[in-house]
């Protein structure tokens, strides 16, 4: 999925149906009673009796598959997590500044392919809303058709997006993307400012795994070893797997961080520019390579000059 922002349609259902009752039951199962923890055990003993067992979607058993428990047991765990575990960390939003041209807005959803941005202020902690890619559509096609111009001001075409606490469940986030129809929600950190986005593709990928789409690139090794005591990484690698595959000292962190990106912001006090040097505790050395005043993207791994270059 394209990390910032989500995609699909909104959900056209009616409120007269059974779906109301049916959300209470869900809810009343992930965080009901004792009876309904025993009955949250009861399904994941089940589950583990079963780990070992093969199957295939035409299955005529009527057994569940490996997918389908799989499935199931993220379901079970669903509610443990909360916005802040779910979002889209900081670092990768996608997003336009108010001030943009209708140009540099639509420039924006073709180069990223997301089907929603958020539009901010003065900077990405003042969010002021959000436009969805099929409002932008018609104005595009009249343009391309010759019957249109571009608006001076598009502020019209600005929705709400939901503002969630970093506390606030995942269960309810998604009741609450689900009650008003907004499928983009930016997570508020305790000093009011943006600490993510969630979309509502980011939480079905909690239950049922990656979900890939057209826009997708093919997966790529965000960790890539230059040569002996150098490394190549993506800033949005998570810290623990740079611990096991280049030193295990870089993925020990007092500061609630999780990516090489937010390490090198931490250790800089701000976003540092392109060709800055941090010195890691270790005796590594971080060297910012890509980026811009908002974000990193590519950092480089120097090693200290006592480690031997023999792994990976």
């Amino acid at each position: 999925m394209p990390e910032g922002n989500g995609s699909g349609g909104e959900n056209r259902s009616g409120e007269g149906d059974s779906s109301p009752a049916l959300w209470r039951m869900v809810k009343a199962l992930f965080r009901g009673s004792d009876h309904d923890q025993s009955l949250r055990a009861q399904i994941e003993e089940a589950i583990e009796e079963h780990e070992g067992d093969l199957g295939t979607a035409t299955d005529t058993k009527g057994d569940l598959v490996p997918l389908e428990r799989q499935m199931l047991r993220n379901l079970l765990h669903f509610s443990e997590h909360d916005a802040d575990d779910v979002a889209i960390p900081r670092g990768q939003i996608v997003a336009v500044p108010a001030g943009a041209s209708f140009a540099e807005l639509v420039a924006a959803f073709a180069e990223h392919g997301h089907s929603r941005l958020p539009i901010y202020g003065e900077s990405l902690d003042e969010v002021v809303g959000m436009v969805h890619v099929k409002d932008l559509f018609p104005i595009v096609a009249q343009m391309a058709l010759g019957d249109g111009v571009a608006p001076q001001e598009w502020s019209g075409l600005m929705r709400q997006p939901l503002f969630v606490p970093q506390a606030r469940g995942a269960l309810d986030v998604l009741g609450d993307m689900r009650a008003s129809r907004t499928h983009l929600a930016i997570v508020i950190d305790e000093y009011s400012g943006t600490d993510g986005i969630i979309t509502f593709e980011d939480l079905v990928e909690e239950i049922v795994g990656e979900i890939e789409d057209e826009h997708d690139d093919a997966p790529v090794d965000m960790i890539h070893r230059v040569s002996p005591g150098i490394w190549d990484v993506d800033a949005r690698a998570e810290l623990e797997e740079v611990g096991k595959r280049v030193d295990p000292r870089l993925a020990i962190v007092d500061e609630d961080v999780d990516t090489l990106g937010g390490l090198a912001v931490v250790l800089a006090g701000e976003v540092p520019p392109v060709g800055r040097i941090l010195d890691h505790d270790s005796g590594w050395r971080i060297e910012v390579t890509d980026g811009d005043e908002r974000r990193l993207t590519r950092l480089r791994l120097h090693a200290p000059a006592t480690i031997d270059h023999h792994g990976e």
